[in-house]
């Protein structure tokens, strides 16, 4: 299998925004006004493009599991980066994971639009009509899936489909949330009318149909939820009953199937997601290469002293670690197997107190890699079961189905598990059994979102949990993060901060 997401495109380098620029857009160099003369080389554009997927699952860890209630992210030094995300504290306008989500994203979109232009200004390069067509289909995939990622982090944010000079973005304020979502929409409308169910050999891991309806879907799901009264992602539409068709048409086509084993799901060996039947969507890496093009989202969590005192292995990315919530700990039932695969369990941290568990979910101890950030592993960016249990929310919140269907979906996954079987799941119990399910995949933020009870959920668990007594309560406008800082200050008034920094 050719892992198409990290080929490296030498001659198209794009370089970081300078700080002193909005970052809508990076610089590119010179030689890309030349690049485009064959169909190979919008291939290889193409592949260019999905290596800004790259730190994605670093921004699940570092803003949306550690903002949750799934980890206990302090530390008694208050030194480390997630700190100040975990505490709520409104300093955080300055973060680097802040400002990476916003330049990662934005420079991202930039490249999904250069291409695009590109192809509609040498379109006569590309002989071969599907080609052409399937390659801007999953240019605006992806710029919809980096736009996506945006909208659930920040609320409104500048909007443009072509690609701007720095000085052009200076004149581009944010947008509302709803006029990024119809973008959003309109993009991965023409992705699933364009995009192939599936692809063999040389394109496994371009996005797909079935990528782009399980995304949209998502996408109706978030504009479903409560406004809390903010900017944010949640429009409070009640689109349930537009994303069930598209879920319903994923799981309807046969190509993907609940993996009977938990643990398989993240094997290091089980990694083609033409064979791994979970993955409707991947973020793909490969280890070993210089520049590196391997994950460094594995280790976030896992504290460094497990490394080197347990493994004999250098130091990795977690620092002190970041721990297991208790109480999503024990909310699994003793004979659950994602209780022993996701965690190290009683593992003691420097510095918090008591025996904690940390997520392993995708750490194998025998492939440790020599650098910290050069994992051999692909992180499952739409995942079958999430597509399954995104059915059942749609079921609850009211579009077409039974109780029967809900819970015949539910406990297929906890089955699975050899946890023991539920009957008339509640919207509560759906979500619950997500953030088992889902743990240390990024997805507990979103969903609490989504489900209308954020600011009750962590008031709740600050309350029980906190014992530093680190983090603040939390308030609504908390939901979203801060435009950062350095984006604010290019242009004095062109941006307004987000409500609470």
């Amino acid at each position: 299998m050719k892992k198409i997401l990290f080929t490296v495109l030498m001659l198209w380098v794009f370089t970081a925004c300078k700080k002193e620029e909005l970052s809508i857009t990076p610089i590119s160099s010179g030689t890309t006004e030349n690049f485009y003369q064959t169909e190979n080389d919008f291939v290889q554009a193409s592949n260019a493009m999905y290596n800004s997927l790259r730190t994605y699952p670093d921004r699940l860890i570092n803003l949306s599991e550690t903002r949750s209630d799934n980890l206990y992210a302090a530390s008694v030094l208050i030194t480390q980066p997630y700190d100040p995300i975990n505490a709520f504290r409104t300093d955080i306008v300055s973060s680097n994971y802040i400002l990476a989500a916003w330049n990662e994203n934005f420079n991202s979109i930039f490249r999904a639009n250069f291409l695009l232009e590109k192809l509609e200004q040498n379109k006569d390069v590309i002989k071969n009509v599907a080609l052409r067509e399937r390659l801007i289909a999953e240019a605006r995939f992806l710029r919809a899936f980096f736009y996506f990622d945006l909208v659930r982090y920040f609320g409104k944010v500048p909007l443009t489909t072509k690609t701007v000079t720095p000085l052009e973005a200076e004149s581009i304020p944010r947008s509302p949330v709803a006029e990024v979502y119809k973008v959003i929409i309109e993009d991965l409308q023409y992705a699933i009318s364009v995009l192939p169910p599936s692809y063999q050999t040389t394109n496994v891991g371009r996005a797909t149909k079935y990528a782009a309806q399980s995304l949209l879907a998502l996408v109706y799901m978030t504009r479903s939820g409560p406004t809390y009264g903010i900017e944010g992602p949640g429009l409070g539409l009640n689109e349930w009953n537009l994303a069930l068709p598209l879920l319903n048409d994923v799981i309807g086509s046969g190509q993907f199937a609940v993996n009977s084993s938990y643990a398989n799901i993240f094997s290091h060996t089980n990694q083609n997601p033409a064979t791994n039947k979970e993955a409707v969507f991947s973020v793909m890496y490969i280890s070993g290469l210089n520049p590196v093009l391997g994950a460094s989202f594995v280790s976030l969590t896992v504290p460094d002293a497990y490394f080197t005192s347990v493994l004999g292995k250098p130091a990795q990315l977690g620092g002190a670690g970041r721990p297991t919530s208790y109480d999503l700990y024990n909310s699994y039932e003793n004979a659950d197997v994602r209780k022993t695969f996701n965690y190290i369990q009683h593992y003691s941290p420097l510095g918090i107190p008591g025996n904690r568990p940390f997520v392993k979910k995708y750490l194998d101890a025998t492939k440790v890699p020599i650098l910290i950030n050069d994992w051999a592993i692909n992180f499952i960016a739409i995942r079958f079961t999430d597509v399954m249990l995104m059915k059942a929310e749609c079921i609850l919140k009211g579009a077409p189905g039974t109780q029967t269907d809900v819970d015949a979906i539910v406990n297929q996954i906890r089955l699975r598990s050899n946890a023991s079987a539920l009957t008339n799941v509640t919207i509560d119990q759906l979500y619950e059994e997500r953030r088992r399910e889902f743990s240390g995949e990024g997805s507990r933020w979103f969903d609490l979102q989504r489900s209308g009870n954020l600011v009750t959920t962590m008031n709740n668990w600050i309350t029980t949990y906190d014992e530093l007594k680190q983090i603040q309560p939390v308030v609504a406008n908390w939901i979203i993060y801060p435009v950062p800082q350095s984006q604010m200050d290019v242009k004095p008034g062109l941006y307004q901060q987000n409500l609470g920094y």
